[in-house]
Order: structure tokens, then sequence, then C-alpha cells
């Protein structure tokens, strides 16, 4: 379903904050960890506490250019850091050290796939170094907020993209993308939960076939690939009703209501004028050496546009197909690991994986990595999908099996006597004696109701507690019925 009308053309722009996976924060060394109780984790300078100094973290800036090549950008020699002026309770200084003019990451890309099945490249502009600001608490104490300055400090890159995405899947396409990049090169857990992947959506609506930009509205602080879409698709509606009662989309920046679906108006949009930015006095250009930056190159993991393109080539997958394992680099390793478990039974392992194997996890909220059935579990019974021993209805019994109480398949087929019956002199046995207890649907099949032989198979399929290789049992009632 369309976002939005055939006359109206959507634009989108991304800006993703990614939280570093250092060990320390980007200007103290306060711990960057999650979970701490409230201020545990903040130093005098994440205080403000006069007198204090910034000290660039390296490890920070390290992680910063891995990203920078892992979109394939220019990475700035020389970049500067700048205070960003506003007033915040959970912003001790009166402002926050980010990059304005000179960042050190810009003009990079990344390739999502569209609607049609094909891809395009949504350009980026710039990742820049930042401080996070700390959080406030509002439902803690009646009546007053608190504030918990645990995270003020702590490393982000914020990427700013181009608007050049037309559809809230554009959108959510290219959030994993990003995601998924962070996760592969070690830039970021980016776990949502723990807020160190946030992004920040630019929407604004014109008239299709127009060039001009109409006027954006920034909906803020969305943590889910759901809530982006539903909240992109929410406020290009709120933008053309506007406009098509003759009036005008106002600057604002948003938030939105998950229980409502709507976007509710948070503040009239500030503009750069407006942070007033200039030089951080306290932190000289940071440069970089031609060798500093060729070693930050080196040692850069198979990115998922080169896994996909191999994965497509290795096993004859769709480049679609190939593109969604690829994004999460960890689903990748276990399909290969699956693979090479069952003897090469690609589209077996490809379609449980994508099924019974994805279904459980997300039933039972559990990541891949921590999935009770290993890639070497799974292999081993697509092994015995492949070569007949076992039906796919038995598989899946088996499957809940080792995902209770792991196991391995071939133990669980010989202790059980699931082995699925091949022997075509017992299979007509069988099919005889459904034949001669279901004379109302032989009738029925002999006059041309031939949907019946479904009926009929699965009367043999009980009778066999399932272990029929179903393709036979089909064949030898139709050649029986044919009689």
């Amino acid at each position: 379903m369309s976002a939005v009308p055939e006359q109206w053309e959507l634009v989108i722009g991304l800006e993703i904050h990614i939280r570093l996976a250092t060990d320390s924060k980007l200007f103290s060394g306060s711990a960057n960890a999650y979970g701490a109780d409230a201020n545990r984790n903040a130093s005098a300078l994440d205080l403000a506490l006069p007198g204090t100094l910034p000290v660039l973290n390296e490890e920070a800036v390290r992680l910063a250019l891995r990203f920078g090549c892992a979109i394939d950008a220019e990475i700035a020699p020389r970049s500067v850091f700048a205070r960003k002026n506003y007033f915040y309770p959970d912003l001790p200084k009166g402002y926050q050290i980010s990059q304005f003019e000179l960042p050190i990451v810009k003009n990079g890309r990344v390739r999502i796939p569209t609607a049609n099945g094909e891809f395009k490249f949504v350009g980026i502009e710039r990742a820049h170094l930042e401080e996070d600001a700390g959080k406030s608490l509002h439902e803690e104490y009646r009546g007053a907020s608190a504030i918990d300055l645990n995270r003020a400090g702590a490393p982000l890159i914020e990427i700013v993209s181009r608007p050049e995405m037309r559809t809230p899947e554009e959108a959510v396409a290219y959030m994993k993308k990003i995601h998924a990049l962070a996760k592969c090169t070690g830039v970021s857990e980016a776990n949502m939960e723990k807020g160190e992947y946030r992004c920040d959506a630019n929407v604004s609506v014109r008239r299709r076939g127009e060039t001009r930009l109409g006027t954006r509205t920034e909906i803020k602080n969305l943590n889910s690939f759901r809530f982006v879409e539903k909240a992109i698709r929410c406020e290009a509606r709120r933008h053309i009703g506007i406009l098509e009662n003759g009036g005008a989309v106002e600057q604002a920046t948003m938030l939105y209501d998950s229980a409502r679906d709507e976007t509710q108006k948070m503040r009239g949009k500030e503009e750069s004028e407006d942070y007033r930015y200039f030089p951080d006095p306290d932190l000289p250009p940071l440069q970089l050496s031609a060798e500093y930056l060729e070693e930050a190159r080196r040692g850069m993991p198979e990115l998922p546009d080169a896994r996909a393109e191999r994965l497509a080539d290795r096993y004859g997958l769709a480049a679609a197909e190939a593109e969604s394992l690829a994004a999460d680099g960890t689903t990748a390793d276990y399909f290969e690991r699956c693979v090479e478990a069952s003897g090469g039974a690609v589209r077996i392992c490809a379609n449980w994986i994508a099924g019974p194997l994805s279904a459980a996890l997300h039933r039972h909220d559990t990541a891949i990595e921590q999935s009770p059935v290993t890639a070497r579990m799974l292999g081993g019974l697509v092994r015995r999908i492949a070569d007949r021993t076992i039906s796919e209805k038995i598989a899946k019994v088996l499957f809940q099996s080792l995902w209770d109480d792991g196991g391995d398949a071939d133990e669980l087929i010989h202790k059980q006597g699931l082995r699925q019956i091949e022997d075509e002199g017992v299979l007509a046995d069988m099919a005889d004696a459904v034949i001669r207890e279901h004379p109302q649907q032989v009738r029925q099949y002999r006059e041309g109701k031939k949907k019946v032989l479904g009926y009929l198979v699965g009367q043999l399929l009980k009778r066999s507690q399932g272990k029929a290789n179903p393709q036979k049992a089909s064949r030898l009632l139709e050649e029986r019925l044919a009689e």
C-alpha cells in the first residue's frame, strides 16, 4: 500500500545516532556502559564542573573511520569539533560538543533493496562524531523531573542521509542497512532497547513532478524499524491533509505517539544558526595521517553487500534472498554453517531459517545467536529431510524437540522410530486400505472431484503416523484410483 496518493511524492531523509562500542566516553574516562545506577558513570567533566577539559577518545575516532570505510565515504584528514549551544536540563555545559562544518566522514552511500526487487543507492551527506546528552526522568518523582547523566558524554556518530528515499519501506531498508554495517564492523552493538541506535526522520511531500522540496518536519527519537515506517506514513498523511485543504506545513519537530498512531508537535524546528556553532577552543583540530587512515582501512570484515553477492554466487540464491540473509551477519553465519552441516541442502536450509526457525525466534523473542537449535543441529535435521529419511511433517516435530531439549536429529529419529516409509509394497497396502475405508471419497474422485485426493493422502499419512513418503503415497493412490 502506497504511503501517499499517486499525485504526491514523499521525500525522506534520516538522521541516525549510533552509540560507539568504546569502553569509555568520548571526552572523559567515565565508563561507557548501560544499566548502571543513575549518575554512577558521570565524572567531573560529564557534570561540567569548572576547570575540567575534554580529552578525545582515540578508539572512538578509529570506529568512526571504520564506519566511513564501510559506506565508501571520504575521510577527512582534518576535522574540527564545535560547540552546539542550547539549553536543556540534561546538558550541564549548556552546549554539546559535535562536528559541524568539517566532519570526519562525508559523501558516502549505501545500497538498499526496493519494492520492485531492484536496488538503489542512498547518499550519505556526513557522519560526524559527537557526545550524547544525559537523560531526563519524568516518572520517578511526583511533580518533578530527575536527571541521569550516565549517558552524558557517551560517544556517538550521527549519520545524515541525503533526502533520497521515497517510501517508508525504503527508509526502513536504509535504517536496517546502517544497522547491519554498524554491527558487522564492530562499530556498535546498535541495541535499540539500550538506546544505542536511534533515528530522527525528516519528512516532506511535494506534487509529483515538482523539483523543489516541500517544507520538512523532523520526527524525533524513533527507536524501532516498525515505528519509523508507521511514523513516516502518519506524518505524510498529515502534510497532504494540510496542503490539500489550502494550508501550509509549518517546519517543526514532531513526536510519534504509537498508541494513537499520530504525530504531535514538540516545538518549532531550529535552524543551524539557532545553535550558534563555533569551534571548541578546548579541542584542537583532529589531524589524521595517511598511515593512520590506511591502518583503519585494513582488517575490514566482509560487508553485507559483498557477502550478499558471494552468497548469491556460491549458493545460487536469488539477489533479494541473499540480501536478506547478509543483512545480519549472524544470520548469514548461521546459514553457511547450516548448509555445511546439511551436506549442501541450500534450498531446504534457506527455507527452514526463513520459516520455522525465524518463527520460533520471534515467538520466544530470541536472537539467532542464542537459538537453542544451533546451525549444526538444524543442518543435521535438514540432511535427513533432503535424503528423505523423514518427512517435513516429522521434521517439524523433531525441530520442536531440538528446541525444547537439544540433542541430535539422527539420535531422535532412531530412538523414536521416525524413519520415513519408502517401501512401495508397504505404502501400496496402506493405499488399498484407505481406498476400502473411504468409498464415498473414492466415488467423488472418480466422478471428477480431483481435490479429494488430498484428503485420501492425508488419511494414508495418518495411518502411517506421518512416516509415509507423501509423494509416493500420492502417486500410488492415483494409480489405484485410476484402475
